[in-house]
């Protein structure tokens, strides 16, 4: 348990911010989920009006710490070749 003023502050700012760090991680898995089910049915039109929000919510969650920069770069590739190849 803190025991200065600042160390209580502290702890409540970190509770608060754990909860906006899950809400945003959980959009972010949503979204993901979303456009990988898109691709598996193979419902091409779903998966290109999906694909600018996958890209959209890696961007702020790369912004935003919730991932690395690399991770949301490597994603995005990996999921814009996933489409390109069910397009083709």
């Amino acid at each position: 348990m803190p025991n200065t003023k600042s160390a209580k502050k502290a702890l409540r700012q970190a509770q608060r911010r754990r909860v906006v760090n899950i809400r945003k991680k959980r959009a972010l898995a949503s979204t993901l989920k979303n456009f990988e089910k898109a691709l598996e049915a193979k419902n091409k039109a779903e998966a290109l009006r999906l694909f600018p929000l996958v890209q959209k919510e890696l961007d702020k969650s790369a912004k935003t710490h919730i991932i690395t920069k690399n991770t949301a770069s490597r994603k995005k590739s990996r999921l814009a070749a996933r489409l390109k190849k069910l397009s083709a």
